[in-house]
């Protein structure tokens, strides 16, 4: 995954509803001017994601958004297509392994009815958040985890495979030398994607996957599966999800904090602000450590929010179809 690099602080207007311009396609070194759009009023279908690879994930969704589909099979869709690709070292295929070399997979997804699906710990399976829906629809369960999400897995027609990669492997390997575990910001070794959207109908869904923490403990499991954590859909109000680091995110139920303050009046950044400085204010130290937010509302107006400068999002809609800078409190 390339560094995050060369971003500026984007201006925002009316209490953060407006954002900056969509920027192209592509990262350019000239910084971008930073006017605010003019107000546009709602907008559905509408999708939005994490990080750069969120461009590739949104393609896929749109397909099914502006074909007048579902939001729940536009989120399922179009995360898989990051699960699937071996370049991608946070999610999926190719994710980095734990330190004892096995890769091991998060995922859930949540529809506009409360229903809700997750695996973790799972092992094998290129596509935790299909295994993920399973779950929410075959099963009366929330969640599996380890030898029984795969054991669930297997038996509803998912084919094994071996996720490690010989560019994950050969990392590992070296990463052995010392063994030690030192993050680094904005560069995907605990990230995830998270995707959420609003389809034709005025339904919201949202999904999350990720290979987590590199080199993380056996075992360790952080906030992409963990529904209210990781991942919230309230179709009364909107929908959150968070990337980095999951820890942070469980402690204060990131997700579902932020569509709270949605239900409170909060516009989708300033709610995601929110839950930042609800992380920053019981820390006494942020070193090597980035959390950020994006949020939908039901009128499609987006947000997001991050500890720390270099977290971006991705969104696609009928006007729009690029990334976004999200806002930061730390440089």
């Amino acid at each position: 995954m390339q560094n995050r690099r060369n971003f500026i602080r984007r201006s925002f207007a009316l209490g953060g509803v407006f954002l900056t311009p969509m920027r192209q396609l592509f990262h350019t070194k000239k910084p971008i001017p930073s006017t605010p759009l003019a107000p546009k009023g709602p907008q559905k279908p509408i999708v939005i994601s994490t990080w750069r690879h969120g461009l590739k994930a949104n393609a896929a969704a749109w397909d099914i958004l502006k074909a007048k589909g579902a939001a729940l099979d536009a989120v399922e869709q179009g995360v898989r297509v990051i699960e699937a690709d071996p370049e991608n070292q946070s999610v999926g295929l190719g994710g980095r392994p734990d330190r004892e070399g096995v890769v091991t997979l998060d995922a859930c997804i949540m529809d506009q009815n409360y229903r809700c699906g997750a695996v973790a710990f799972l092992t094998d399976i290129v596509h935790p958040v299909t295994v993920a829906r399973y779950v929410m629809e075959r099963t009366p369960h929330v969640l599996l985890v380890g030898e029984g999400a795969l054991q669930f897995a297997l038996e509803n027609g998912m084919k094994r495979t071996n996720l490690l990669t010989e560019k994950s492997k050969k990392q590992w390997r070296e990463w052995l030398k010392k063994s030690e575990y030192q993050p680094v910001i904005n560069i995907e070794n605990h990230d995830t994607i998270g995707m959420l959207a609003l389809d034709a109908s005025g339904h919201l869904s949202g999904s999350c996957t990720t290979s987590g923490m590199a080199y993380k403990l056996h075992g360790r499991v952080g906030d992409s599966p963990i529904i209210g954590a990781g991942l919230f859909v309230d179709n009364e109000v909107g929908a959150a999800c968070a990337t980095g680091m999951g820890e942070e995110v469980i402690r204060i139920a990131g997700s579902a904090i932020v569509v709270e303050l949605m239900r409170q009046g909060q516009s989708p950044r300033q709610a995601c602000k929110s839950a930042v400085e609800r992380i920053v204010a019981r820390n006494k130290s942020l070193q090597n450590t980035q959390v950020g937010f994006i949020a939908l509302n039901k009128a499609g107006e987006h947000g997001g929010y991050s500890i720390r400068k270099g977290f971006d999002y991705a969104v696609r809609s009928d006007r729009d179809n690029g990334m976004l800078d999200a806002g930061y409190l730390l440089s």
